[in-house]
C-alpha cells in the first residue's frame, strides 16, 4: 500500500531525520529511547542524520540528557506556551521547525498525546502520516513500514509515494529502548518559535497524577501475567509467589480484571496496557488476540497452559503444557534455589 498522492510542491529535502523527545518532570521518558532506537536504525539504513527535538519550557536538563546520546544535534524549542501540552501550540511550533529544516522524516512515539496533534500537523504541512509502526524494511532504497490493523488481526505494509517530509509514529514496545546508542556529545541549538498568534482554544486545567499504588507495567522488566486458568481469586497467590521470587510485576488478562480479582492497572491487552518486558510469563492465559496485542513485543515469553492448542503457544519462546498448580510452584522453588533462598 502506498500512502498519499504526489505532492504538488516538491520539497528540497535535507538529509535529516527528526524525532520528538518525550519528557516530564525534567527527565526523558522511556519512550524517547524507543523512538531513538527506531530513527537511529532508519538513519543508518538511509545514510541520514538524527536530530532530537525537545518542546517545552525550562527544558535544559532534558536537552542535556538526550545530548549525551548518539545524535548529531539537539534542537531546543522553548516557549512559555509549551509549558503544558496544547495541540495547537505543539503543532504550530513543529510546523515552524519542520518547514525550514525540510527533513526526510519526523518520528515520535504513538501516544494519546501525539495522535492528538499529529493529524493536525500532517494537514498543516500537507504531508503523509503513517502511524503505529511495528517494524520496517528497506526495499530499493525506500523504507516500507509495517503496522497492525483490525486490532492486530492483520499486518499492513505501507510506504509513501508523496514527497518528504514524512510523519511516522512507532508502536510502544516495538523498538527496544536498550538498543538506542547513547554514547555521544551532541551540541544543543536553540530554535526560536513565535506562538503569539496561535488561538487559545484548549487549556490544560489540571494534571491528575495516578494513585501511588498504581503500576506502570510498560516499564517492568519481568511480568508474571495470569488468566482465567487460575480458577479463583485465592489461587492468585501461586502466581504472586513466583513474581516475588523473580522480582517481577503481576499482570492479568481482561477476565481477571473484569471479575475484580486484580485492579484495572494490571490489565494487559488492547483495552489495557501495552508491555515489552525482557521476560513475560503467561500463566493460564489462552492467548486471545486482544491480549496478544498488549504483550507480543515481549523479548522472551514463557507460556504455561494445560491446553496444548492454546493460541498463546504460537507467540511463546517456551511452552509448558501442564497443570499450572504443579508447574508454577516447582518453578518458584527452582528460582528460590537458584538465588540461594530456598
Amino acid at each position: 500500500m502506498q500512502l498519499g498522492a504526489p505532492h504538488p510542491e516538491r520539497w528540497n529535502v535535507s538529509d535529516l531525520i527528526l524525532f520528538l523527545v518525550e519528557h516530564g518532570g525534567g527527565r526523558t521518558r522511556p519512550l524517547t529511547w524507543e523512538c531513538l532506537a527506531f530513527v537511529q536504525g532508519l538513519a543508518l539504513e538511509l545514510s541520514r542524520k538524527v536530530i532530537g527535538v525537545v518542546l517545552g519550557n525550562n527544558i535544559d536538563s532534558v536537552c542535556a540528557e538526550v545530548a549525551a546520546a548518539k545524535v548529531q544535534e539537539i534542537w531546543k524549542v522553548s516557549a512559555p506556551e509549551l509549558e503544558t501540552y496544547n495541540p495547537d501550540c505543539f503543532s504550530a511550533a513543529l510546523c515552524q521547525i519542520i518547514k525550514p529544516a525540510e527533513p526526510y522524516a519526523f518520528a515520535f512515539a504513538h501516544t494519546y498525546r501525539t495522535i492528538d496533534f499529529a493529524p493536525k500537523l500532517a494537514a498543516a504541512l500537507n504531508v503523509g502520516f503513517i502511524s503505529d509502526i511495528t517494524r520496517y524494511r528497506i526495499d530499493g532504497g525506500r523504507p516500507v513500514f509495517t503496522k497492525s490493523v483490525f486490532h492486530d488481526k492483520l499486518a499492513a505494509e505501507v510506504s509513501f509515494c508523496a514527497a518528504p517530509p514524512h510523519l511516522l509514529s512507532i508502536q510502544i514496545g516495538s523498538f527496544p529502548g536498550d538498543a538506542a546508542q547513547r554514547e555521544g556529545r551532541a551540541p544543543v541549538q536553540e530554535k526560536p518559535v513565535n506562538l503569539a498568534g496561535v488561538p487559545d482554544r484548549r487549556r490544560m486545567l489540571q494534571i491528575i497524577q495516578a494513585m501511588k499504588n498504581q503500576v506502570d507495567l510498560s516499564r517492568a522488566q519481568i511480568i508474571v501475567a495470569v488468566g482465567r486458568g487460575i480458577g479463583k481469586q485465592e489461587n492468585l497467590k501461586v502466581a504472586q509467589e513466583l513474581a516475588a521470587a523473580l522480582g517481577a510485576e503481576i499482570g492479568a488478562s481482561r477476565p481477571i480484571v473484569d471479575m475484580e480479582w486484580l485492579p484495572r492497572d494490571r490489565q494487559i491487552g488492547s483495552s489495557g496496557q501495552t508491555v515489552a518486558p525482557r521476560v513475560y510469563f503467561a500463566i493460564g492465559i489462552s492467548g486471545a488476540i486482544q491480549h496478544i496485542v498488549g504483550m507480543k513485543n515481549s523479548a522472551f515469553v514463557v507460556a504455561i497452559n494445560k491446553d496444548p492448542n492454546a493460541p498463546i503457544f504460537k507467540v511463546a519462546n517456551y511452552g509448558i503444557v501442564g497443570d499450572l498448580f504443579e508447574v508454577v510452584p516447582a518453578l518458584t522453588q527452582a528460582v528460590k534455589q537458584q538465588k540461594g533462598n530456598g
